[in-house]
């Protein structure tokens, strides 16, 4: 036989691929699995953000779902073997704070491929823009941000060294919402919190005015509060959603039903209330054999952090987060039929990424089912902020995937054993990153 002439197309095609390795691991970072974005997974378990199916095979060509069903796949393409597995959509935390991309590409390691920020630099926000609407290949998570929140000078926010404009009164709220847009905020966060001594905070009718501006340009408003008076203020100025749940209090009746009937939705960020009171789940994440290789240093110290103490103001408001009152108030209103979405407040207590697993077994703690706790990190954080293609499994939809061992549905913690992790159809590396020049990540 004789040889086979190498082309200078091939060639090329090696230099690129060795370069691209060279880039990768000069930057810390592992390089990108082999393979493109079509394949199937054959004989999985799908959970396709609201219900099972049994023994599928998903079609995914060119970065988007093909098809999901129980016929013969198309031949030609990569399989993979989902036996004894479950296909995930891709995880979507509801309540993130990220300030660099290393968090994004942590995130996206540990299948939490979409990150919906509450408060951000909104130069780093615009820089994530564009990409989340590529099919290329990337192992970071996509970003939608809030930007810059509604606070008071003084208020919740301020006490963290970013500059940003505040607003004194109602008559300001339409043209500092149009601002926020106008920079590239894709909804509207608020902060309000009554009865607060360590920051200062909004008047409640500057909360409806913002709320009634954002929803005028065809926005969502979200609010922070962590007292029930904070959220009846909320209720009552017809806000879309709360980004905290509040435990000073156990709710009513009365009010659930009212959030039921304005269709509000609730990220109660149970973590955040677990790592307050010392009672995280972080240790046992940190020595969890599917997540520990796989963490930062800074992730590990994160998860394995006590609690902070603080004085005076600051020890007055970590008391109002008590995880039994709030895990309480999460039974009542999944009652009353409030929606609930999954969100982590990370890299609070932990790390972006490897944390909202643990919220999705503290949200069962609270009362959902793990089927419930699956929707409220996939298919519900997607509708309520009005993301059409992400948190489902269905033709047409972006292949944001997470294949993991074993049945989430039975036991929630099955999320941890995650086996594959695609972005836009391409394998995401899920190797941690070298530590950064100057810091860890």
């Amino acid at each position: 036989m004789e040889p086979v002439p190498i082309t200078r197309l091939a060639v090329l095609a090696l230099i690129s691929l060795v370069v691209a390795a060279w880039t990768s691991l000069a930057h810390g970072q592992a390089p990108p699995p082999p393979g493109g974005n079509s394949f199937v997974v054959k004989n999985v378990r799908v959970f396709d953000g609201e219900r099972a199916v049994e023994r599928a095979n998903v079609v995914v060509r060119d970065g988007r779902i093909a098809s999901v069903g129980h016929g013969r796949p198309p031949a030609g393409l990569t399989v993979v073997d989902g036996s004894g597995r479950t296909l995930l959509p891709g995880l979507i935390d509801a309540h993130a704070h990220v300030q660099s991309e290393a968090q994004l590409r942590n995130a996206a390691r540990f299948g939490a491929t979409t990150q919906l920020d509450m408060f951000t630099r909104v130069e780093f926000a615009q820089a994530q823009r564009g990409r989340r609407d590529s099919l290329a290949r990337t192992d970071l998570a996509d970003l939608w941000s809030a930007g810059t929140p509604v606070t008071s000078a003084g208020g919740m926010g301020t006490q963290f060294g970013i500059v940003f404009p505040t607003i004194s009164g109602p008559a300001e709220a339409d043209a500092f919402v149009r601002a926020r847009l106008a920079e590239g905020s894709d909804y509207i966060k608020i902060l309000y919190e009554p009865g607060v001594e360590m920051v200062t905070t909004i008047d409640a009718a500057t909360l409806a005015a913002a709320v009634k501006a954002a929803h005028a340009q065809g926005r969502l408003a979200v609010v922070h509060i962590t007292s029930l008076d904070g959220a009846r203020a909320a209720v009552e100025a017809r806000a879309d959603g709360l980004v905290h749940l509040f435990a000073d209090a156990v709710i009513d009746d009365v009010l659930a039903s009212r959030m039921a009937a304005q269709r509000m939705f609730v990220v109660p960020t149970l973590w955040l209330f677990a790592g307050a009171e010392g009672r995280t789940l972080g240790p046992e994440l940190a020595a969890d054999p599917h997540i520990s290789p796989l963490l930062t240093e800074a992730q590990r110290k994160g998860l394995t952090r006590p609690p902070p103490t603080g004085e005076g103001p600051v020890r007055a408001y970590m008391a109002r987060l008590k995880l039994d009152t709030a895990l309480e108030n999460v039974r009542r209103l999944r009652v009353a039929g409030v929606g609930m979405l999954a969100g982590d407040d990370a890299p609070n207590f932990g790390g972006h990424g490897v944390t909202l697993h643990g919220e999705m077994e503290l949200l069962t703690r609270g009362g959902l089912t793990a089927a419930e706790a699956l929707n409220a990190a996939t298919r519900a954080p997607a509708d309520a902020f009005r993301i059409a293609d992400r948190g489902r499994i269905a033709p047409g939809a972006r292949a944001d995937l997470v294949l993991v061992d074993g049945n989430p549905l039975a036991d929630i913690r099955a999320t941890r054993a995650i086996v594959k992790v695609f972005k836009n159809g391409f394998e995401v590396s899920r190797a941690p990153p070298a530590p950064a020049a100057g810091g860890a990540r």
